[in-house]
């Protein structure tokens, strides 16, 4: 085992950014451990597949153990999983607001917390979570109120952790997106939601793999939401 060689944690990997983010950290070899609900087995042998849900405790100490029993570090967790359900405010029922608090917040807690753990021992690593620019910009017609509390809500806990771990080489950033072309959105939306955005169009799940490539390398950025949004939490 290579000890020297870098680790790196993907949540929410089986599609979209979270598996081309595997992608993008196997081709600058870095080993990977993915997970997902539905994620599959995977070939390649730098890659560990550990299926489960990230709100569950288990699962995280899980993927933690298997990284570390595998590839002997841990130093980059990227925390992707999220879910993004859009009604007006009065329409939310208690399962949406349970299930958005379970992914979104209580997922991160869980892994963000042992891989912290694990960094500070060896008194490096970096955590990047997806949040989104609607926590900074709200629109019209795209109703975010469970969006903001809790994506929010791990805007703020990435300034905190930054400052926390600041001075034990431990870094932490967040990358808030835009409306990104993923399958999740019908190409009939397509114009309405490449309208939200000053730069008139969508971003691409490449603008938000190489904004989180370019924080893993920037040593000295720390505490940064980084908006790549096409403009939109700038204004309108």
């Amino acid at each position: 085992m290579n000890s020297q060689q870098k680790v790196a944690i993907v949540t929410g990997a089986s599609q979209g950014i979270g598996a081309s983010l595997v992608k993008a950290l196997r081709d600058r070899n870095y080993r990977v451990v993915a997970n997902s609900r539905s994620i599959q087995p995977s070939s390649d042998p730098d890659v560990i597949a550990v299926p489960g849900d990230i709100a569950e405790r288990a699962v995280a100490e899980r993927i933690v153990a298997q990284a570390l029993e595998r590839f002997g570090r841990i130093d980059t967790l990227v925390n992707n999983a999220g879910i993004f359900t859009a009604k007006p405010f009065a329409a939310f029922t208690a399962d949406d607001y349970a299930a958005n608090i379970a992914v979104n917040l209580t997922g991160f807690f869980h892994i963000t917390q042992l891989a912290i753990a694990e960094m500070e021992k060896q008194g490096s690593g970096h955590v990047v979570s997806i949040t989104t620019s609607l926590t900074d910009h709200a629109v019209d017609g795209v109703p975010s109120a469970l969006a903001s509390l809790t994506k929010g809500g791990l805007n703020s806990a990435t300034k905190s952790l930054a400052i926390e771990y600041a001075k034990r080489g431990v870094r932490v950033n967040a990358v808030s997106p835009g409306v990104i072309k993923t399958p999740m959105h019908p190409m009939e939306t397509h114009g309405f939601l490449a309208a939200l955005h000053p730069v008139g169009r969508m971003g691409e799940v490449a603008d938000i793999v190489d904004a989180v490539l370019y924080l893993d390398s920037a040593g000295f950025v720390t505490g940064e939401i980084l908006h790549v949004d096409g403009g939109q939490s700038a204004g309108h």
